[in-house]
């Protein structure tokens, strides 16, 4: 086979949920594409080069900006701060359009059941912005972590550990099925889930 094809299948068979007979059908569809259509598929993926974390949320944002676009706005409220587990997660709670406050991307749970250094560095830059951008509290913090028993364990957690410099603590509600994930609910669940939050 040829070796751009074989590097191709290679790398992307290690992306998730593709595997190698799917990477074979997607190089052989880019193959077969006019040159128009792989440069802009190039063009596409080389963009992604120039995104980075944000230092306040860790959501993703261009390299040239300070913070993400969520951060930046002016017409959100920076004292509710809803923790999430993934970048997809957030971009699911903006597409229904019931938060509107900024976020913490807590990182994904791990399976093993133990939270890993990272995890637990993000929740101590939060509490200092709390402290220090804050004025030492926020009016809410809603733990929006997937409702699995990990989830539930960690979420008691977190509130245990702000609930000195958080008004009000809350859970998404139960429209999301135990065991579900944000990503994958409609927004109409996920509307229901944070009107519903407790």
């Amino acid at each position: 086979m040829l070796s751009p094809i074989q590097r191709f299948i290679d790398v992307f068979s290690r992306l998730p949920s593709l595997g190698p007979r799917l990477a074979t059908r997607l190089a052989f569809y880019i193959v077969n594409q006019e040159k128009s259509k792989r440069e802009e598929l190039i063009s596409a993926l080389s963009l992604l080069n120039n995104i980075t974390r944000c230092e306040r949320c860790y959501f993703l944002k261009m390299d040239t900006a300070k913070v993400c676009d969520i951060c930046g706005a002016n017409n959100r409220n920076p004292k509710k701060i809803a923790i999430v587990e993934k970048e997809t997660d957030i971009l699911s709670i903006e597409k229904s359009g019931s938060w509107d406050g900024h976020y913490l991307v807590f990182g994904q749970l791990p399976e093993h059941g133990v939270l890993e250094t990272e995890h637990k560095l993000r929740l101590s830059k939060l509490k200092l912005r709390i402290t220090h951008e804050l004025q030492g509290s926020v009016d809410e913090l809603m733990i929006a972590l997937n409702p699995t028993t990990f989830g539930d364990f960690v979420a008691s957690v977190i509130s245990e550990e702000f609930k000195h410099v958080a008004k009000k603590i809350t859970k998404i509600g139960r429209g999301i099925p135990t065991g579900g994930e944000i990503e994958f609910a409609d927004e109409e669940t996920l509307k229901s889930a944070f009107n519903r939050r407790i």
